[in-house]
């Protein structure tokens, strides 16, 4: 995920100019605990999407399964963000994002349970109402559709308004809105090879060549394509192999 933060405009004082600028810096260096501390004094709406979506990259930067706690403190800040804003578009996107993490070691019994997943989609879905060309929310909702088809099958996505053609349009909205980014290519493709990676290895190889294709600015991107790179070898030798890898990859 590139860095959305920016209030510049929004006639911040000196200190809390140099503050984001610290806190954005840090961030795309993958310090994600000095990005933290920068804007730490700062309960601005844009301030706590921002620790949200600080909290989120270092969860994704780290193992398969991110400690719960970590998850959970992003979630508090995203809803502390909205708290303040309810229009806030990236406050809405990270608590997708973290809904959607928290829900990733439940059964499928639990998930639904808890309608965390229709929220995240819901929520998605309601930037691209405010901005139909959110490359973020519509890699997101990418990924929600392919996943929601691997949990919880054709009934499953049929209950829940989901399908791969859904997710191959927002993966093909994503990436006409910004094609040289790691994040969405990568996460396309590793939901697709989780879901089936013989049946889609020429989409899934495809977008792992585009990902690793990309420039990249931040330390959170070259993780993203590092994990294309092991992605890309395991599809080569072994399909299924790589499918079993990219269930256990975020």
């Amino acid at each position: 995920m590139a860095l959305l933060l920016a209030c510049l405009s929004l006639g911040l004082a000196p200190v809390a100019v140099a503050d984001q600028a610290m806190a954005e810096a840090a961030f795309v260096r993958g310090e994600y605990d000095a990005a933290l501390t920068a804007l730490a004094d700062s309960e601005s709406a844009d301030a706590l999407a921002f620790r949200a979506r600080t909290l989120l990259a270092g969860a994704m930067s780290g193992p398969a399964d991110p400690p719960d706690v970590l998850l959970h403190r992003a979630l508090d800040q995203a809803n502390a963000a909205l708290a303040r804003d309810p229009a806030h578009a990236e406050a809405r996107l990270q608590r997708a994002i973290a809904l959607s993490l928290i829900l990733r070691p439940m059964t499928t019994r639990e998930a639904r349970k808890t309608g965390w997943a229709e929220e995240a989609r819901d929520l998605a879905r309601s930037v691209l109402a405010d901005e139909p060309a959110n490359v973020y929310a519509h890699g997101f909702l990418s990924v929600w559709n392919v996943e929601v088809v691997n949990r919880g099958g054709r009934i499953g996505a049929l209950i829940m308004g989901a399908g791969i053609s859904d997710g191959r349009d927002h993966y093909e909205a994503a990436i006409a809105a910004m094609p040289d980014d790691a994040s969405v290519h990568w996460q396309w493709a590793r939901a697709l090879a989780a879901l089936n990676a013989r049946k889609y290895r020429a989409d899934v190889l495809a977008a792992l060549d585009a990902a690793l294709a990309c420039p990249v600015e931040s330390e959170l991107e070259r993780t993203m394509q590092a994990r294309a790179a092991l992605l890309k070898t395991e599809m080569l030798q072994d399909p299924r192999r790589a499918g079993e890898l990219a269930a256990r990859m975020l």
